[in-house]
């Protein structure tokens, strides 16, 4: 209860545009360190999921669903640390996230559709659905590893 509480009260406060105030103001280092964490939480839950579409781990689909719940509300949370006065901060974030920040949006963007299509098929008990979806979710994070992320 605590917990939906106080993200309804990040929710507003984001929405009145408060939120953009605060962020504008956090450090760069508390931001990479944010979007860092959400980037190891991604991959934490998407991990056990991964190799399942190949047949390097058995399917499971208790793990999916509950994975996929979680990496529902994952995704959305590391993009706002990706500000301009971060940029000069020591990460594996290549300087296309600054420049070709179109991109990098459409990437997060895409991501987070993807994910959003694995939450709700993992649902429904069709395997096939399921890691072909699983799939679409690899290749859409490894399409932006290779195009802002340094090896």
């Amino acid at each position: 209860m605590k917990t939906k509480l106080m993200l309804s009260g990040v929710a507003l406060l984001l929405g009145t545009g408060y939120g953009t105030a605060v962020l504008a103001q956090a450090k760069p280092e508390v931001l990479v360190k944010q979007r860092q964490s959400a980037m190891t939480l991604i991959g934490k839950y998407f991990g056990p999921i991964a190799g399942m579409p190949s047949g390097k781990a058995p399917y499971n689909a208790d793990t999916v669903a509950r994975n996929a719940g979680y990496l529902d509300v994952l995704v959305k949370m590391p993009w706002d640390g990706f500000t301009e006065n971060t940029k000069d901060e020591k990460t594996r974030a290549l300087p296309a996230v600054f420049t070709d920040t179109a991109k990098f949006k459409e990437g997060g963007d895409r991501l987070q559709s993807m994910v959003a299509q694995l939450a709700k098929v993992s649902k429904g008990g069709d395997e096939a659905a399921v890691k072909a979806a699983i799939a679409d979710v690899g290749k859409t994070c490894a399409g932006c590893h290779e195009n802002f992320r340094a090896k």
